[in-house]
């Protein structure tokens, strides 16, 4: 209000009137400006500082009053502080002399004050997320030591009293007598225990001072149509097996898969010598074990030739099963198939699921009736292809290996 008052009194010394000259707006807005800055220096009015551009900056409390000294010296002789407006010469060649290099990491305590030299690392072929997903879900995990012995086959194999026995077990018997002999090592100590889980890609293996292979042989499967006169077991030299049909493959394994140890292939069940037809073969045991398992529960169907005719009374004889190793076995289906101009004999189509040794011959015997020829034509849901001659083979398809009831 007191600087409103100033103004008008400003304004009165002007004489101004309704009838003098009117002045222009702009100037009229600056004998107000003028007449109140006036007033306030009079009044003494004082307006805050303006805000500082920059919130960092802070004001020092000095900066009104006196100047602020900020060096220091100690006086040796007297003990007193004084101060100064300039920095001291000590200080000034210390500043001159001082390195303005970046300080060394500490040194390794071990290493004696040397520095180490870094080893050149390769970059990795794959990331650690693609490294985890494929040991996660691909790797094979540590097996048993007697199952990868097994599985090598060219070290272990040897002359046994149960070589009798075919396909897998003979072999795996035969890794764990080697075991129990003391003639393995893992990692440079014997090892006695057939259950310990190695991994050959990381463990050091030896048999009979021979070095295991890092890598085991790939799964393979065939299906062979086993011709008459051969066996399912790795017998004499007498003896012809059927796995020595597959003699031309394992000659060219190396130069179709180089640096790959060969697989140990062995049967998957067994046809006696006078039988043919669709056999198995195969180096993965669990795969074996679970289709030759009775809990798989695989039917499996034959063509018997029957010398002579057949009458319903024998064809009843034999859907109601004999006696096969102390237990009675029954069909699942006994027909009678219709004549063929090429085929003057009769034919059988008998279905079982048991498969004991010997179990469709001893049916068609029971009933009376004399066998001339046997062929196993179906395992499960996978048929003998018809293109397939006798004693030759055929590498299985994921297809094929779920008609057989592989879950994997």
């Amino acid at each position: 209000m007191a600087a409103i008052a100033a103004a008008a009194a400003a304004l009165s010394t002007l004489n101004l009137s309704r009838t003098s000259v009117i002045l222009p707006r702009c100037h009229l807005r600056r004998a107000i400006t003028s007449s109140l800055s006036s007033a306030t220096t009079e009044l003494g009015a004082k307006f805050a500082a303006p805000k500082p551009k920059s919130k960092s900056h802070k004001p020092s409390p000095r900066e009104d009053s006196e100047p602020y000294i900020p060096w220091t010296v100690n006086d040796d002789e007297s003990g007193a502080v004084t101060l100064k407006t300039t920095p001291s010469e000590r200080f000034l060649r210390a500043v001159a002399n001082e390195s303005t290099q970046r300080k060394k990491k500490k040194e390794d305590r071990g290493s004696g004050g040397k520095d180490k030299p870094r080893v050149p690392t390769a970059e990795p072929k794959y990331s650690k997320a693609a490294r985890r997903f494929y040991n996660e879900r691909f790797r094979e995990p540590p097996q048993r030591l007697a199952k990868v012995l097994a599985a090598a086959g060219e070290l272990t194999k040897r002359k046994c009293l149960i070589d009798r026995i075919c396909g897998l077990m003979a072999s795996r018997r035969s890794s764990e007598e080697l075991i129990f002999q003391g003639k393995v090592t893992v990692n440079g100590s014997v090892c006695n225990t057939p259950q310990t889980r190695v991994d050959p890609a990381k463990d050091i293996i030896y048999v009979n001072g021979g070095r295991l292979a890092k890598k085991l042989p790939p799964k393979v499967y065939f299906a062979l149509n086993k011709p008459k006169g051969y066996i399912c077991s790795a017998g004499e030299k007498e003896t012809k097996s059927a796995l020595s049909l597959f003699d031309d493959f394992m000659k060219t394994w190396t130069k179709r898969n180089p640096g790959t140890p060969k697989p140990r292939l062995f049967t998957v069940g067994r046809l006696d010598v006078n039988t043919t037809g669709l056999i198995i073969v195969t180096n993965d045991g669990e795969f074996a074990n679970q289709i030759s398992h009775p809990s798989s529960n695989l039917s499996k169907e034959y063509i018997a030739s029957i010398s002579g005719a057949v009458s319903k009374r024998q064809l009843i004889a034999i859907s109601e099963g004999a006696v096969v190793e102390g237990v009675h076995c029954t069909p699942d289906l006994v027909e009678l198939l219709p004549r063929q101009p090429d085929i003057p004999r009769a034919r059988l189509r008998i279905v079982v699921h048991e498969g004991r040794n010997h179990e469709v011959r001893e049916l068609v015997k029971n009933a009376g009736l004399q066998m001339h020829s046997l062929k196993r034509v179906r395992i499960g849901a996978f048929r003998l292809p018809t293109d397939l001659g006798l004693g030759k083979h055929q590498e299985l398809n994921a297809a094929s290996l779920r008609a057989l009831g592989w879950k994997t």
